[in-house]
């Protein structure tokens, strides 16, 4: 059985692609922003030795940018005492002597992010740094007005939730699920418009959100209505224990969109139990790391100080946070009290596991030569009901990254992980990247012709900006 698929992946030496643009541009100023990071977490310790690393890890991030712009030979990672650096560098042989500008995107991606962490991993003060904090909590702080949005909609709905005794219509239960994936599935805390006609009457009436309505058009593939129904007839068969693990994806509102989407999971009785599945180290810039979950909880916890204190930035331009109102507050506390119940109950959990930052696709997870740790990751995974993959860079290592026809079907795809896995795989994945399958024929080539779209020039610039999504079911238990 082969573990990445046969055909041809993206690469960055492909000029019709989205992996052309991202090493060219947006890879030299994510390794500059964080060389910013450390030179300001430098400068602001006294701790000489911890200064003299800095500088270190400074220099080691230079030289990292000057190989990716001057398009040098991918180097083998140094040995940190991590298991996955042996795979790194095995994978990064057998590709002969790639350069960073001509190789394979989803391998040179993770290599980056890995090779990042190793100069942290080496150092005595820097182990346990997120070089990507700082933006994580910034742009948290800046989706404030979503924030409280959506927490004013969630406590309404779980309260009524809780207190509605009679019965409700099996259509108004499905359209509540569906209403509330496709808010975890767009994610957007700059469209409020998704937020603000979340009812639980309106629902009962059979009347989602007309936003919903206009954003489920540019849904190309939607498989919601098969995962209900998976969820739904494990409920009624008496399961006693019934999982449903989410592997995340960005930290700040997406995170607390997960959050709402397992809460509500929870409340509903799809689920008794939800596990959230992080990464272990700083990752693609915004990936969730646990510390990021606590942070999260932290600002909820204490919205006040979080909210109404002005940054660094806001103080230089003499601006003064708005004051949270007393409803607003009374809001957030109820979801930071709901979540913490959940998470002391046993009931909401959080894992991070090293397999999520391995490099090439995930079909590595069945492999039968796989770590202990592997394997033991997927014979949770199969115990799952269900496991939902958010994001674009998961979809795109379930399909391995590959130049699939578009109107493969997504269980074909994801190879190894499809039918007969043993893992009923749910991806929620809004397009920023040129892979994408499932499609019906002739829709790429629709989307292709209209404006914007990519027209004759060979790329998939449709996929690239986020503004359409697939959300795609695999049934492999």
């Amino acid at each position: 059985m082969e573990f990445e698929p046969k055909i041809r992946t993206a690469s960055t030496g492909d000029k019709t692609s989205f992996a052309y643009e991202t090493a060219r541009k947006r890879w030299p100023i994510i390794i500059t922003q964080a060389i910013d990071d450390v030179y300001r977490t430098t400068g602001q310790t006294d701790d000489a030795e911890k200064r003299e690393e800095g500088k270190k890890i400074i220099n080691d991030l230079a030289t990292l940018k000057y190989e990716v712009q001057h398009d040098r030979a991918l180097t083998p990672i140094p040995d940190d005492g991590v298991s996955d650096v042996a795979t790194y560098n095995q994978i990064l042989e057998s590709l002969g002597k790639p350069t960073w500008l001509n190789v394979s995107w989803l391998f040179s991606e993770c290599y980056l992010y890995r090779r990042i962490s190793t100069s942290f991993a080496l150092s005595t003060h820097w182990k346990n740094y997120d070089i990507f904090a700082r933006q994580k909590i910034k742009t948290f702080r800046s989706s404030r007005p979503a924030v409280v949005e959506l927490a004013a909609r969630y406590k309404d709905l779980i309260t009524q939730l809780r207190s509605h005794t009679g019965e409700t219509s099996e259509e108004a239960d499905k359209l509540l699920f569906t209403e509330m994936c496709e808010i975890c599935l767009w994610g957007n805390a700059t469209d409020l418009s998704l937020l603000t006609s979340l009812s639980y009457e309106d629902i009962q009436k059979l009347q989602g959100s007309e936003a919903r309505k206009k954003s489920e058009a540019n849904i190309l593939v939607n498989d919601l209505e098969e995962v209900y129904k998976q969820l739904v007839e494990a409920k009624k068969a008496g399961k006693t224990e019934r999982v449903v693990d989410i592997v995340l994806d960005n930290a700040g509102f997406e995170l607390y969109v997960d959050l709402i989407l397992a809460g509500y999971l929870l409340t509903a009785g799809l689920a008794t139990r939800v596990t959230l599945h992080a990464k272990s180290i700083p990752w693609f810039v915004s990936d969730v790391l646990p510390g990021d979950f606590g942070a999260l909880l932290n600002a909820l916890a204490a919205p006040v100080p979080f909210f109404e204190t002005a940054t660094e930035e806001e103080e230089l331009q003499g601006k003064t946070p708005e004051k949270l109102s007393d409803k607003e507050k009374e809001e957030l506390s109820f979801l930071f009290q709901e979540w913490s119940i959940l998470h002391a109950e046993g009931k909401l959990g959080l894992r991070a596991n090293r397999f999520w930052t391995g490099p090439g696709s995930f079909w590595r997870l069945v492999d039968p030569n796989a770590d202990e740790q592997t394997k033991e990751l997927a014979e949770d995974l199969r115990r799952s009901e269900l496991v939902v993959f958010k994001g674009d860079l998961n979809y795109r290592k379930l399909v391995g990254d590959a130049e699939w026809d578009p109107t493969t079907p997504f269980t074909e795809a994801i190879g190894p992980l499809g039918p007969g896995s043993g893992i009923n795989i749910l991806a929620l994945r809004t397009c920023k990247a040129d892979v994408v399958v499932g499609l019906p024929k002739g829709m790429d080539e629709e989307l292709r012709a209209r404006e914007g779209g990519g027209g004759d020039s060979g790329a998939r610039k449709w996929a690239w900006n986020g503004k359409y999504a697939v959300v795609s079911f695999s049934k492999g238990a």
